[in-house]
């Protein structure tokens, strides 16, 4: 493993990759939850106890309110439900059924079936499924367009609180990596997945992030368990002053951008300089909230994708985003490298 930490490379270059990985081990640590109490591992699929309904102003039509429903389910799985829609199936939370990962507003877009049957940002939503291991749930929506909340994912969590959890009578599946391995852009951003314990099938994740703006570098190494999570689920989306200027003018003129919900309550904004608004999550000082976020609900989204189960095993991420994330468990079940963990 100390010669090739890599594994596979799956995409990118190799050369990329080492001299990108080296930037990473220089990047300082800055808050490692690792040594922590390790919480029990469920060994029952879980689905919530009773629907319940949370309501949120539009991502993408922020005049509009949105309604999502989380409903226990005898399907294995997470599913999607259009309810404003006739003649049209619940679709499953699945690599197969990832339509994009955005453009000018980077995110996971779901679809199956007809064109229209489709919901945009659902990483916000879908990150609660490893997040607070709940294996089964139908989550009806009467848009494409979820809600965007001012207190990250926190809302969700609540619902399903109020929801309670009930086990299934059916073993939990927890899949791994048969191996490491790793994808690399060609600007540097990368993944590397290594496998679990067999004997502790747990999740951690390195997530570590470098921006230009004042969230600059930021690193954090967390266990995934509810008691973790649901410290990061708070943490908003961040985007840069630039972006946040460019989206009240000029992005007036274009659908994807004229009616985004992004305000001062709801998303992180930062410029060169400082944050414009109060950023959440101090740690010694320091705001790690973009890494929290970048951890807590983008990375866990991508790996919610992995439909047979929930997953274990150590993911390092450096400097990546929906588009990487997508690729690597597209990759993952292209080249069959999951595996049971027995």
């Amino acid at each position: 493993m100390a010669d090739n930490p890599f594994g596979i490379l799956l995409q990118g270059s190799a050369d990329v990759l080492r001299r990108s990985y080296e930037l990473w081990q220089r990047q300082p640590l800055d808050w490692d939850l690792s040594d922590g109490e390790s919480l029990p591992v469920a060994r029952k699929q879980r689905t919530v106890a009773k629907p319940v309904t949370v309501k949120g102003p539009g991502t993408f039509f922020h005049k509009s309110i949105r309604t999502v429903t989380i409903e226990p389910t005898d399907m294995e799985g997470w599913w999607f439900e259009r309810t404003d829609m006739q003649d049209v199936l619940p679709f499953a939370v699945s690599p197969r059924n990832v339509w994009t990962t955005g453009d000018v507003v980077s995110n996971i877009v779901l679809r199956a079936g007809p064109p229209h049957n489709y919901v945009r940002m659902v990483e916000h939503i879908i990150a609660l499924k490893a997040g607070m291991a709940i294996d089964n749930v139908l989550i009806k929506i009467d848009a494409g367009d979820p809600p965007l909340f001012n207190r990250g994912s926190m809302d969700l969590v609540e619902a399903f609180d109020e929801a309670g959890v009930k086990e299934v009578d059916a073993p939990a599946k927890y899949f791994t990596v048969r191996e490491t391995v790793s994808v690399v852009s060609p600007s540097g951003s990368f993944l590397i997945i290594q496998p679990c314990d067999p004997a502790r099938p747990e999740l951690t994740l390195d997530c570590a992030v470098d921006f230009t703006t004042a969230i600059g570098q930021q690193r954090i190494r967390v266990p995934i368990n509810a008691r973790n999570f649901r410290m990061g689920a708070e943490a908003r989306t961040n985007t840069s002053y630039a972006k946040m200027l460019y989206v009240s003018t000029i992005g007036q003129i274009f659908a994807d951008t004229r009616n985004l919900g992004y305000s001062r309550e709801n998303i992180l904004i930062a410029s060169r300089k400082g944050y414009v608004n109060e950023p959440r999550l101090i740690h010694e000082g320091k705001s790690l909230e973009a890494a929290w976020h970048r951890a807590t609900l983008d990375l866990l989204a991508a790996i919610a994708l992995i439909e047979e189960g929930q997953f274990a095993g150590h993911v390092i991420s450096y400097k990546a985003g929906h588009g990487l994330d997508v690729e690597m468990i597209r990759q993952l079940y292209k080249k069959k490298l999951l595996k049971r963990v027995e």
